[in-house]
């Protein structure tokens, strides 16, 4: 395990490093239409496809240039929330994370990432973390919204994701909306 990946506990969640012991459970909700549906990837067919990501994973760790945790709740691994990007000069990061349909609306996401922004500034000294959804995305925008995130702007088909231009709405919190 990557001494960069701490593990951070919530009321009810372990947030985690990933490990190869999670390709069942990481499968079970990676290939899901639904849960695809509103990330860059497109849902995994097979088993091959999960291993393959969490190979990608643990050899970020091993770089030191991953930021990802699972989401382990009640014991079985639900989703995952990462630093997807950290900008050192900048001192800014920015929060992805994908969750299994199943726990969709009951405020795990939210607490998740209120503990990876709890993180961003208290650990990593940063001064802005920021999240991105695209536009008809609402679950995340909501979860971005209780997180304490201002909504900053509309993107206008800033990525080009499954064969689409995609608008995509930017949120952010600063260490000075955090410290208040």
């Amino acid at each position: 395990m990557n001494s960069l990946i701490p593990i951070l506990t919530t009321e009810r969640l372990l947030l985690r490093p990933v490990t190869l012991q999670d390709v069942e459970a990481m499968f079970a909700y990676t290939s899901h239409a639904n849960v695809a549906r509103y990330v860059t990837w497109e849902a995994h067919q097979n088993l091959e496809d999960t291993k393959a990501f969490i190979t990608f994973i643990l050899d970020g760790y091993q770089q030191g240039n991953h930021l990802l945790w699972g989401i382990e709740y009640k014991g079985t691994l639900i989703g995952t929330i990462d630093f997807v990007a950290i900008n050192d000069n900048h001192q800014y990061g920015e929060i992805g994370y994908v969750l299994a349909e199943d726990y969709w609306n009951k405020g795990i996401t939210t607490e998740a990432t209120k503990k990876l922004i709890d993180f961003g500034f208290q650990e990593l000294g940063l001064v802005r973390i920021q999240a991105r959804c695209f536009e008809e995305n609402i679950g995340s925008q909501k979860v971005m919204e209780k997180s304490g995130m201002l909504f900053e702007g509309l993107l206008r088909k800033s990525m080009f994701v499954k064969g689409d231009y995609q608008n995509i709405k930017m949120y952010a919190i600063t260490d000075d909306d955090y410290n208040k």
